[in-house]
Order: structure tokens, then sequence, then C-alpha cells
């Protein structure tokens, strides 16, 4: 499901997260939330990321227990990485690590404390609504010839050996979504250069791509 938001919350947050979800889609904003869009036979990380890169915001729902979570952390730099914006909603006094800060600090801020958070939720929906406006700027139109030009198709083979031993590279800077980032990469990329290039461009920090492709340029010469 193409969705306008794309809410992260941790579990201990669940019911104040669905409350948020439940305000946004009674004022007709189109909401992913995990596990709830999830299909039963998907792969919950490719779903993940599918969800993130089709949203045109992310709502954090920022409490200690977001703050602390590799899951919300990872999400949150998927979504700073793929450029969608980010309205971090704190529901407890609480400030971010280190680590969460670097990803949060040029990010939107909102305060819906303290309780109840039916208090807060009219301003969090205007909020949503004005960043999806700035977020619907009509896209340039493609010219006639990048329209025209037909689709690349792969001309090189890559061996599972070479896959697999990629998925461990980059799963060292990215998590468990490297498996499924390698696979879709795969699929399109004509030569060893193009793949690395693709999977390196998933990693958020500079310096880490930097020795990402170093590491992948030594393992193959």
């Amino acid at each position: 499901m193409r969705a306008d938001v794309f809410v992260s919350y941790s579990q201990p947050d669940r019911s104040r997260a669905f409350e948020l979800v439940s305000q946004l889609e009674a004022r007709g904003i189109k909401v992913w939330v995990a596990p709830r869009d999830i299909a039963p036979s998907a792969e919950w990380a490719a779903e993940i990321i599918e969800a993130i890169g089709s949203s045109k915001i992310m709502v954090l729902v920022f409490s200690g227990a977001s703050n602390s979570s590799p899951q919300v952390r990872r999400e949150v730099e998927r979504a700073v990485h793929r450029q969608v914006p980010i309205l971090t909603v704190r529901i407890e006094e609480a400030l971010p690590t280190q680590s969460m800060e670097y990803f949060l600090s040029a990010q939107h801020w909102l305060d819906a404390f303290p309780p109840p958070l039916t208090l807060h939720c009219e301003r969090l929906c205007r909020q949503v609504s004005a960043l999806l406006g700035a977020a619907a700027a009509p896209a340039a139109e493609p010219s006639a010839a990048a329209a025209a030009a037909p689709r690349r198709t792969p001309q090189a083979a890559f061996t599972d050996e070479e896959l697999g031993s990629l998925q461990r590279r980059l799963a060292h800077h990215v998590g468990p979504v490297a498996a499924y980032l390698v696979k879709r990469a795969a699929v399109t990329a004509s030569s060893w250069t193009e793949l690395t290039a693709q999977l390196a461009a998933e990693i958020a920090a500079a310096p880490a791509r930097q020795a990402f492709l170093e590491g992948c340029r030594s393992a193959r010469m």
C-alpha cells in the first residue's frame, strides 16, 4: 500500500502510535504502520524499506523506548538516506542519543506531552498536512528521449558466493536489510562496479561508504 505517512515507533509505545494513526486517518491521510500493513507472507525488512521509500514523510513517535531501539534507528536512517522528511513527535520528556541526534538534528520536532495525547493531535495533523503540502510540489516531466530510452538489462551475472560476500559486508553498516538490498541491486546492475556503487549509496556515512567500496574492490582483485 502506497501511503502519505510512514509511522515509526517502538513496541512499548504501540497504543499511542496507533492513536496518532487513527487521528491522521480520520482526516483522510493515508498511513503505513507495522505490523498492520505488512502482508502475512511478506518479508518484513523488504516491506519496511519499500514503505519508507514510497512515503512522503515519516512520523517518528519519539520516547525513551524508541530512542534506544535499533529497529527505530534503522528506520530513521533509511528515511534520511531516502530524503524523506521526518516529523519527530515527542510523547515524553526524552532527549536523543548521539546516534539519533545525528539523524534528527535537522528534522521537524513537535512535543505531544503532557498527556492525554488527544490534546496534541490537532496540532500534529496540521503539521503533517503542511509537510505533505510541501512534499507535493510537482516533479519535472521526463524528457521525451528519456521516456523512449530502452530499459537496461543486466549484462553480468554474479555468483552466490559474491553476493553472499557483499551481503555480509553491507550488513555491517545497515543491518539485516542488507540481504534485500543486495538481491534488489543484483537484478539491475550490469557490472560489479555498478553493483557495489548502488549498495554503497545505501550507507549514510561517507567514510563507511568509502571503506565498503575499498573492501569490495580488494575482494575482487
